[in-house]
């Protein structure tokens, strides 16, 4: 298992490198120049000003030499300074990881917690009513997109029924709170969790079906175990291992969804930080969002690999 992590860990070194240098071709392609978005319009057709600015920021130097300069500082913990604010790109990101962090933690236990219960509902109750709305509900959950949802849930839960706040962590004038804060995080982690309610729900029945045909199952039943035994001690045991897989690779995608929920919601998390990026081109902010979102996604799955093994006997890492 160490040999394994080692090898896994020394794999995602040159694949993190690789994900940064698409990003960093990617931006320096982008039309615009975010130098533009600073200069005032007396100065902004000064070709000597432009130069100048060009000249500081390293944005006259070729693409390969400008992206080793940006690796050589963050392999030292720089990731640059902002170009829109000029304040040190990783104090900011590391203000907003905790609300990015604890917004994708309950909307991913909410989408556990809901979601696997009712996939094993649906399949112990196969191809009845119950059944056949869950799974419609699964098809709608997994086809609507997050920002619809966000958006259709701010305009009827908070501005109509006025029953959560429209945006935001904490109510503006009042003391912090746990309250308070649960209260501003219950709207966006449901809207973000509709998704993997759905995908836990659909994975969950279908790896149920699979397992409540097996022959131990049915051995576990001639026995005279009763239906709850039979159904948590062998069944769900199994049906469990590729249902942690299934969670470890939603990390990417709710990252990509708490982009717009944090938008939506303006949540003060890396995701609105990172399209506040994006509408500034402010490059460094974008690439220190993008190296530390990469880390994380590559960790999560070294984990799921691990977890893995640890709950499926029959897998051995040499």
């Amino acid at each position: 298992m160490v040999q394994y992590i080692v090898r896994r860990v020394l794999i995602n070194i040159p694949v993190l490198i690789g994900i940064t240098m698409a990003v960093f071709l990617l931006i320096s392609l982008a039309p615009g120049d975010p130098l533009s978005a600073y200069i005032s319009p007396e100065l902004g057709s000064d070709p000597a000003t432009l130069a100048a600015l060009r000249t500081k920021f390293g944005f006259d130097q070729p693409l390969p030499v400008r992206y080793l300069n940006w690796l050589g500082q963050a392999l030292q913990g720089n990731l640059g300074y902002r170009l829109k604010t000029f304040d040190p790109v990783w104090p900011v990101i590391l203000e907003r990881i905790p609300a990015t962090l604890m917004l994708m933690a309950t909307a991913l236990s909410i989408g556990i917690v809901v979601g696997v219960p009712l996939g094993i509902f649906s399949a112990l109750r196969k191809y009845s009513v119950i059944d056949m709305i869950l799974t419609g509900g699964v098809f709608l959950g997994v086809s609507t997109p997050a920002f619809l949802i966000g958006l259709g849930s701010l305009f009827v839960f908070s501005l109509g029924l006025r029953l959560f706040p429209a945006g935001g962590m904490h109510t503006l004038g009042q003391e912090e709170s746990v309250i308070d804060t649960l209260h501003h995080l219950a709207l966006p982690a449901l809207i973000l969790s509709a998704n993997y309610i759905a995908s836990m729900l659909r994975y969950t029945r279908a790896s149920m079906l699979d397992v409540i045909s097996e022959q131990y199952v049915t051995t576990a039943r001639a026995k005279g175990l009763s239906e709850r035994a039979v159904i948590l001690k062998h069944a769900l045991s199994n049906a469990l291992i590729p249902i942690v897989t299934v969670i470890g690779f939603s990390i990417p995608n709710l990252l990509a969804g708490a982009v717009f929920t944090e938008t939506i919601f303006a949540w003060p998390g890396m995701g609105s930080v990172f399209v506040d990026g994006v509408n500034s081109r402010d490059f460094p902010l974008m690439m220190g969002v993008t190296l530390v979102t990469a880390t994380a996604v590559l960790i999560f799955n070294l984990l799921t690999d691990i977890v893995y093994a640890l709950i499926n006997p029959k897998i051995r890492y040499a």
